[in-house]
């Protein structure tokens, strides 16, 4: 059961195992810059995909993580629209597991289908290592990880 479980989640949810601790630094509510070509250019994070959370407590996102998104600006045919995406930077810095602090100038998301495939062909600017090992489509599309 888990083995078939876990089989299914690897596709549908990108890389489990053992996920490093990220600092947090998307809380529900934030606007993020959509940085692919779907046409849409600010998303508003309204849900965290997976958040184990605690009573009174804002569900918050970080690098890697999907996250459930409105579009606030871009077409008219892809505004007031849900959809699945994954954060691809974030402003506030966090520590990697070889004890560098790593922190980029803007925050950032992709968007996706809930089953882990990119809407779009192209993601502009970096993205960060940790998204990329874990969504290998990501990985796959963009120009620049750091």
């Amino acid at each position: 059961m888990a083995a078939r479980a876990r089989s299914r989640a690897f596709m549908a949810r990108g890389v489990l195992g053992q996920r490093p601790k990220i600092s947090r630094g998307l809380p529900v509510g934030a606007i993020v810059k959509c940085t692919d070509n779907t046409g849409a250019r600010a998303l508003r994070i309204i849900q965290v995909m997976g958040y184990k959370g605690r009573l009174r407590r804002v569900p918050a996102a970080a690098v890697g993580d999907m996250i459930v998104v409105s579009v606030r600006k871009g077409t008219p045919d892809m505004r007031k629209k849900i959809f699945h995406a994954i954060v691809v930077r974030q402003r506030k810095p966090y520590r990697r597991a070889e004890g560098i602090w790593v922190q980029f100038e803007d925050n950032a998301a992709v968007i996706m289908t809930p089953e882990g495939e990119m809407r779009g062909s192209e993601v502009r600017g970096p993205v960060a290592k940790e998204a990329a090992e874990r969504w290998p489509r990501i990985a796959s599309a963009a120009s620049i990880i750091v």
